[in-house]
């Protein structure tokens, strides 16, 4: 980083029970070892985030961090064949904003096997799509090499709102499925129709108060979803025979409260979905594909842009379940 000794980076610390943000300036001498050194444009606002700021998060290995799992930006210079100076990339998942610096920063350095290059994608579309629509991605990348195809039946969404909800959503329909998407937003209703939804229905369960059916009435061919808890186990109750859900969240609770019965009884299959430490192969090669014929159609419509210095107080509603879609962290330029 010839020329560059200092930098701007949002830096959370552990003071006895509390976790403070505040933007720092740190030196070149701060950035942790790596092959490839990035002037980040921009990162992206996810839950991981948030708990990266609450105390027993459970996250963060030690402070201080820099948080952001997502980054996109500017190769700066690389020890590796695989970049050069003046490659556009983008990097999420591992340990990057949790145990390593991430993308509230101007600049970061990470291992080479933990780049991808950005393709046909724009650095703010890269974060736009960010770990979140990664993760969709592979839900729906999952649930079509499970074999399920538009003919079996409609796709619930879970928590439909959020970034891996919403994106789905898009997906999906790109795809021609039929897809009802679950939320407790019912002001987003419109919203998530317009991304592709052809029904949208309330929080499951239904009846929050009802004790669990081990098995409910057939209602969804499969699944995406991002809630857990509760919701999961509903949803595995009521779905077809065969059916499949993609499983990626926890908001709900990380309980489950369900029997053997779908899985016996109905042959149903629960695909669990990480994107943390997918290995670079498959997570380029998936990348490629989101850069192309799989790109979200509607990555203006569910996504906001915020600076970095104003990302504590998104993180916060987030936390909160208060925030719909993806917020989009301008890195440059944002302090």
């Amino acid at each position: 980083m010839a020329g560059m000794e200092s930098f701007q980076a949002l830096v959370a610390r552990q003071d006895g029970d509390r976790i403070d943000a505040a933007i720092e300036t740190l030196q070149a001498s701060d950035l942790p070892p790596g092959d490839v050194t990035i002037r980040v444009q921009y990162s992206s606002v996810n839950f991981k985030d948030a708990l990266a700021l609450t105390p027993k998060g459970g996250v963060v290995r030690d402070y201080p961090i820099v948080p952001g799992i997502d980054l996109t930006g500017e190769v700066v210079s690389s020890e590796s064949p695989d970049f050069a100076a003046g490659d556009l990339v983008l990097a999420h998942g591992y340990q990057i904003g949790t145990g390593h610096h991430g993308g509230y920063a101007e600049y970061a350095r990470l291992p080479a096997d933990q780049v991808v290059g950005l393709g046909a994608l724009s650095p703010r579309e890269g974060a736009a799509i960010g770990t979140a629509g990664f993760t969709a991605a592979m839900s729906v990348q999952a649930l079509t090499d499970h074999g399920i195809t538009p003919q079996h039946g409609p796709i619930v969404v879970t928590g439909a709102t959020g970034g891996v909800g919403s994106v789905s959503v898009d997906l999906l329909a790109a795809a021609g499925y039929e897809v009802v998407a679950s939320t407790g937003k019912a002001d987003q209703a419109d919203h998530l129709r317009a991304l592709g939804a052809t029904e949208v229905i309330g929080r499951l369960p239904a009846d929050p108060e009802a004790k669990p059916r081990p098995l409910g009435k057939t209602r969804w061919a499969a699944a995406v979803d991002c809630v857990g808890g509760a919701t999961l186990a509903d949803v595995l109750s009521t779905l077809q025979y065969g059916g499949a859900v993609a499983a990626s969240g926890l908001t709900g609770g990380a309980g489950l409260n369900t029997t053997v019965m779908p899985f016996i009884l109905r042959g149903v299959s629960l695909l669990g979905i990480d994107s943390v430490q997918l290995a670079i192969g498959p997570r380029r090669a998936l990348w490629a594909e989101l850069s192309g014929a799989l790109k979200p159609r509607h990555l203006d419509d569910v996504t906001h842009e915020v600076a970095v210095k104003d990302v504590v107080e998104v993180l916060d509603q987030v936390r909160a379940g208060r925030y719909s879609g993806r917020a989009v962290v301008k890195v440059a330029g944002g302090f």
